[in-house]
C-alpha cells in the first residue's frame, strides 16, 4: 500500500497569513506517516527568490519527501536556484521520482509569462520516456494544469491545452494510475484519457462554483467574488491498495 497527500496553491507572499496556512498544512502532514507529499504547483505567488526561501522552510523541511512542480505563478529560474539547488535556467522543470514502488512523474505545464498551461514538446517527449522505462510500475503523472475543463468558466480559460498530446501518452502506458493537479483552487475529480484526473484543493483559497454564488441555472456567468479566502485549508490523501486500487479523501484543517 502506498499513502502520499498532495496540496497545492500556497501562493506564498512573505505575508504572515499564508504562511500560517501552509504551516498548519504541514503540521498535521508532518505528524502523519506517509510514503511522500505532493504540492503541484503556484508556490509562490510572485515567483520571488525571497517567497522561495520561505517556500523552503516551511515545505522542504518536512520529514517525508515533498516532490513539487511549479505553476502559472511561479518563475522556473528562481524555483530551480531555490527549491532544487540547480542553475537557475529557463527550461520546463521535470522531475521523476520512485517512491515506495511508484512512478511520479512531477512535470512543467507552465507557459512563462501566461496563466495558461501547456506541456511542450520536450515535456511530452521525457513523459513517454520516462514512462516506457518501467511499464510494470504504477505511475502518476502530476503537473499544476488540469487538462481538461471542470465548469468552473474563468478558470476552464487558462486550463491546460493541447492535451491531445498527453491523453496519446497516457493511453499508450497502461500502468498510468491517476493524474494529478491543481490550479482551480478546489477538490474535484473527472477522467481524463480514462484515468482518473484528481485536483487537489487550494491551500491559499477554495474557488466557489457558479452555483454557489448565485450565477445563472447553467453557470455560464460568473458574478460575485470567485475566492473564499476564510475557508480552511485543504489537501488530499491518496491511498493505492495492493490490488492497485486508488482512493481519495480529501481534508481541510
Amino acid at each position: 500500500m502506498i499513502v502520499f497527500a498532495q496540496l497545492s496553491d500556497t501562493h506564498l507572499d512573505l505575508s504572515g497569513r499564508r504562511a500560517e496556512r501552509v504551516a498548519r498544512v504541514m503540521d498535521h502532514l508532518n505528524g502523519l506517516r506517509l510514503d511522500a507529499v505532493l504540492v503541484t504547483g503556484d508556490i509562490t505567488d510572485h515567483g520571488e527568490p525571497a517567497e522561495y526561501e520561505q517556500a523552503r522552510k516551511l515545505l522542504l523541511a518536512s520529514p517525508h519527501p515533498v516532490l513539487i512542480c511549479p505553476g502559472n505563478h511561479d518563475v522556473r529560474g528562481a524555483f530551480r536556484e531555490v527549491l532544487l539547488d540547480e542553475p537557475p535556467h529557463g527550461g520546463p522543470v521535470n522531475r521523476l521520482h520512485r517512491i515506495a514502488g511508484a512512478a511520479f512523474a512531477m512535470c512543467d505545464s507552465t507557459v512563462p509569462g501566461k496563466n495558461h498551461g501547456f506541456l511542450d514538446d520536450e515535456t511530452i517527449a521525457w513523459l513517454d520516456r520516462q514512462l516506457g522505462r518501467a511499464p510494470g510500475e504504477p505511475a502518476f503523472v502530476c503537473f499544476h494544469h488540469p487538462p481538461a475543463p471542470l465548469g468552473i468558466p474563468r478558470v476552464d480559460e487558462i486550463r491546460q491545452f493541447g492535451e491531445e498530446r498527453l491523453a496519446a501518452v497516457i493511453e499508450r502506458h497502461p500502468q498510468v494510475v491517476a493524474v494529478l493537479c491543481g490550479h482551480y483552487h478546489t477538490a474535484a475529480a473527472t477522467t481524463f484519457a480514462g484515468r482518473p484526473l484528481l485536483v487537489a484543493p487550494g491551500v491559499v483559497s477554495t474557488l466557489r462554483l457558479p452555483v454557489e454564488r448565485g450565477d445563472t441555472e447553467k453557470g455560464d456567468t460568473e458574478s460575485g467574488d470567485i475566492a473564499d479566502y476564510d475557508a480552511p485549508p485543504g489537501m488530499a490523501f491518496h491511498i493505492l491498495d495492493d490490488e492497485g486500487r486508488l482512493t481519495t479523501h480529501y481534508r481541510t484543517v
